[in-house]
């Protein structure tokens, strides 16, 4: 790209999942095969199996905060406020008025309203004792807010309801506010709190979606024969993008840069997704970022381990790389679970030191691999060292048909 003001580049990381509240612990984790996979008691149903996350919420907030606030609003925070460390940034001298905060969701609002009617129930549901945060708490905007109050961001915020979309749909409107001229900064990414709502359990165990093992860690296995089903995760992935000169002109660590992006629907169905519009999905982003599938080193799978969406997103690729035996593909569900609207954050994120350390993370929990999903290129069970990594693409979909790529390259400089 001609104008460098139109490159974009991460320059602070910030996270929490399941297994890691750092991108070196999270990455270690990923590369030493460990799940954070664990039981988790949830209302109504009783033990689950979730990725549950243990970051401390009081790191950057108070105990009132956290009290009148949401979880995902702490997991945002805790991930903005990393990633802005992380970045190197004089804060106090960055122009709040020219960051924007766009976080991307699956849902919000579950949680708080679920829990407000479970406390009124105690009261013959006499709604004055309904909360007076209720309003806050449920507003779609509200991780994203509670982030701007602790950071005192004065600039545009906002969340992205896409899904499990959500994470990389965070990353792309960054991309594009920073190359409008509407922010100087961004920071961007996808946050989930899904775990706390015994809805989205009920609901994928009466569709047949939810996960069980007795062995918690060996519950998530994507594209495995003897998957059967989703285990929900919560957790965050926020970074901090800035425009190539700004980062060069501060001599900020870049972690890399963004090349290429896309987003299209397959309008369908409402869960069952299209690989045809994946792999157009998959093709654009390829044409944005000026390069051919062959140039792929990492393809960070979307997966979630039901059986049709992982055979569908087989095709897909099968469609697009099937004749580039050198890329790697990998799945991070099999370590954390679904992270929902964090998934496509954390599974780049965990994926771009491989810019560095030259490792494929594996797939963990393949000890089947079903015929119906074959990908001679899976990375299975052990990290897989690569000679070069240059190129990271990143596929996460929703419900309702909602797709996103994410492509990502190595900083080679100006």
């Amino acid at each position: 790209m001609s104008d460098p003001n139109q490159r974009i580049v991460i320059t602070g990381v910030g996270l929490t999942s399941p297994n890691g509240n750092s991108l070196n612990e999270f990455r270690a984790n990923l590369l030493a095969g460990k799940s954070g996979v664990s039981k988790f008691e949830t209302r109504y149903i009783g033990q689950v199996l979730a990725g549950v996350c243990h970051f401390d919420p009081l790191k950057y907030q108070k105990k009132k905060d956290v009290r009148r606030g949401t979880r995902a609003g702490s997991i945002a925070t805790y991930c903005a406020n990393e990633a802005v460390q992380n970045s190197g940034l004089n804060w106090a001298e960055v122009h709040k008025d020219r960051v924007g905060v766009y976080i991307g969701i699956t849902e919000h609002g579950n949680v708080e309203t679920e829990n407000e009617i479970f406390e009124i129930s105690k009261f013959g549901y006499d709604t004055s004792v309904w909360s007076h945060h209720h309003n806050p708490r449920t507003v779609a905007n509200n991780p994203a807010g509670e982030v701007t109050l602790s950071l005192q961001v004065t600039g545009p915020h906002l969340c992205l309801g896409a899904a499990c979309a959500a994470g990389n749909a965070g990353f792309i409107h960054g991309v594009q506010m920073l190359r409008l001229g509407e922010v100087d900064l961004a920071i961007c990414g996808g946050v989930s709190e899904s775990i706390h709502t015994f809805g989205i359990f009920a609901s994928f165990k009466s569709q047949g979606a939810l996960a069980s093992n007795e062995t918690p860690e060996r519950a998530s296995r994507p594209f495995d024969l003897d998957r059967n089903g989703i285990v929900v995760a919560e957790g965050g992935g926020l970074v901090t993008l800035e425009r190539l000169p700004s980062a060069l002109a501060r001599g900020a660590k870049i972690y890399g840069e963004i090349v290429g992006y896309a987003m299209n629907s397959d309008a369908t169905d409402f869960v069952l997704p299209d690989p045809t519009r994946q792999a157009q999905c998959i093709r654009l982003a390829l044409s944005r970022a000026g390069i051919s599938a062959d140039q792929i080193d990492i393809v960070s799978s979307h997966a979630t381990a039901t059986e049709q969406g992982d055979i569908e997103e087989s095709l897909a690729l099968r469609e697009v790389f099937g004749d580039c035996p050198n890329v790697a593909i990998n799945n991070t569900k099999s370590f954390i679970g679904h992270a929902m609207g964090a998934a496509g954050a954390l599974e780049l994120l965990g994926n771009v030191p491989a810019f560095d350390d030259h490792f494929a993370h594996a797939t963990i929990n393949l000890d089947r691999p079903d015929p119906r999903c074959e990908l001679p290129q899976l990375v299975a069970n052990q990290p897989r060292k690569m000679e070069r990594v240059d190129y990271i693409l990143n596929n996460s979909f929703g419900m309702l048909g909602i797709n996103s790529v994410v492509i990502v390259k190595r900083f080679s400089g100006v």
